[in-house]
């Protein structure tokens, strides 16, 4: 079974082929921060289920405390191809391969969500941090294990993917990739840089020695990134396309990792870089969809952070380019130009849309946040908004994905009592290795890919792709595009999550 992750390449094509989109009138929306379809008990259930989800997903070998009991240690020699130690990390989605390119961008949001809301997470925000550190804990070995080096994939795709077996059971090769500055990979080791330099925030009150190693190995990362510039697709082939290749190029990364660096030292040095090559990073362009591919509209929310809270005049057009992101999405604004279904759920792409409603939600609730600080709105034209509008877009979204929508169905798994049973993930559809401790083989899983039986172990937390452009799902195993699970769709939401648990 091949799962290919093609979520940027066909956004252009969605655009015109659902063009039948529902596009709803300001006033769907004008009231939902007065809906009280959730409490905020149900936002933090939620919260905690989201982030049992990453625990789920861990590879390595799993601790005392591992909440989800029925995954096993796998993973164990990962890096001794290349004698190194890559033991750990997350597996992306459904598969087993540790894609680097994903992983990194999933520790970014997870970081900025508990930058920004870890006060809201309650008696969540040690499980949260602790999902921060296990993505940061393997990149921090993947960016020192070699000098001259990232380590930035573990496993073939193309011999992973034609099997379908639990990770505690791999026998296929777990080959090591890398970038280095005759292979170089900016984008890669530029969102590697972000990754671990908004990991150090998180730990530099509770953890200053780790959080310091963190972020000198995000300025080495970033050096690299910057001195020896290419698209890591182009050096490392079919290992990462068509799965995750670099449709938006480095530029982006770039930015977005120097501005992680500046936030975590405010080094004049990174506000420098920003400056001087902002217009050719792309700070200029408009972009409307954020994604593990394509980061220009959460570097352009986070920059306007130091215009509106440091007043940094330097950085003035990140605000308005800001305002134009948020813009799009808000329906009555004279530059709206979203789509979303008859429900009313945000639509990009045909395949793990849900991907961009989790992504756009923590944007609008973040540059929400940071509008309050100087009571400042969004300027749409000769229109304006105030935070509470993003706010109600956000709930509205997240709102949708708990059950919210017009099949009254959860689209994360174990939340309500309608949710997906048969979601596209080896782990979650073969039978516990405590329960089967038969080793199952590649070709053997197939069994329960194609059994019309629900999942025997449910990943809770889980985010799948979700429904199409008129609000219809199909919780068909086979139906990747819709019921395959993902990190980086859940990590966004773990900060959207956590805000509405403290103000529901």
């Amino acid at each position: 079974m091949q799962t290919l992750h093609l979520f940027p390449l066909i956004i252009l094509s969605c655009m015109l082929l659902c063009a039948s989109a529902f596009t709803p009138q300001d006033s769907y929306f004008s009231s939902a921060l007065e809906k009280s379809t959730f409490t905020r008990q149900d936002y933090y259930s939620a919260l905690n289920k989201s982030l049992l989800f990453f625990e789920g997903q861990r590879s390595g070998k799993l601790p005392a405390n591992q909440r989800v009991k029925w995954r096993g240690d796998s993973g164990l020699s990962d890096g001794s191809a290349a004698r190194v130690n890559l033991v750990g990390g997350y597996y992306d989605a459904g598969d087993n391969i540790k894609f680097g390119l994903p992983m990194a961008f999933t520790t970014t949001l997870l970081a900025w969500s508990v930058i920004e809301f870890g006060n809201s997470m309650q008696n969540q925000l040690e499980n949260a941090r602790a999902a921060v550190r296990w993505g940061s804990d393997y990149l921090l070995k993947a960016a020192t294990a070699t000098p001259g080096s990232l380590y930035v994939q573990v496993g073939n795709p193309n011999n992973d993917h034609p099997c379908w077996e639990r990770p505690e059971d791999m026998d296929t090769s777990r080959d090591v990739y890398k970038v280095s500055s005759n292979s170089p990979g900016s984008d890669v080791a530029a969102e590697t840089a972000a990754a671990l330099a908004a990991s150090s925030i998180v730990f530099k009150a509770s953890d200053p020695s780790y959080s310091a190693k963190l972020l000198q190995a995000a300025i080495n990362v970033f050096k690299f990134a910057d001195e020896h510039r290419g698209k890591y697709s182009d050096s490392l082939s079919s290992v990462v396309c068509p799965f995750y290749c670099s449709y938006s190029g480095y530029q982006d990364e770039l930015l977005w990792g120097a501005s992680w660096i500046y936030q975590a030292t405010q080094n004049p040095t990174y506000l420098n870089y920003i400056q001087y090559n902002g217009q050719v990073l792309g700070a200029d362009d408009d972009d409307y969809s954020f994604s593990w591919d394509d980061k220009r509209p959460g570097t352009k929310i986070l920059l306007a952070k130091s215009f509106l809270e440091a007043r940094i005049q330097g950085l003035q057009d990140y605000k308005t380019h800001s305002d134009n992101y948020i813009c799009s999405l808000i329906p009555g604004s004279p530059n709206f130009q979203a789509q979303y279904t008859p429900g009313g759920l945000l639509f990009k792409a045909p395949e793990s849309n849900l991907q961009y409603v989790t992504a756009s939600s923590l944007l609008l609730l973040t540059y929400a946040k940071y509008l309050d600080t100087t009571h400042g709105v969004a300027h749409c034209g000769s229109t304006t908004f105030a935070a509470d509008k993003l706010r109600a877009l956000a709930k509205q979204q997240v709102d949708y994905i708990l059950g919210d929508n017009p099949q009254k169905r959860s689209y994360m798994v174990g939340f309500g009592n309608n949710f997906p049973r048969n979601i596209h993930h080896r782990g979650s559809s073969i039978p516990s290795v405590h329960a089967k401790p038969d080793h199952i083989g590649c070709n053997d899983g197939f069994q329960y890919l194609h059994t019309t039986k629900a999942n025997p172990n449910i990943l809770e937390g889980a985010i799948v792709g979700g429904p199409d452009n008129n609000d219809n799902f199909s919780d068909n195993r086979d139906n990747y595009q819709q019921t395959e699970p993902a990190t980086y769709i859940n990590a966004p939401f773990v900060g959207a999550l956590a805000y509405f648990s403290s103000t529901a």
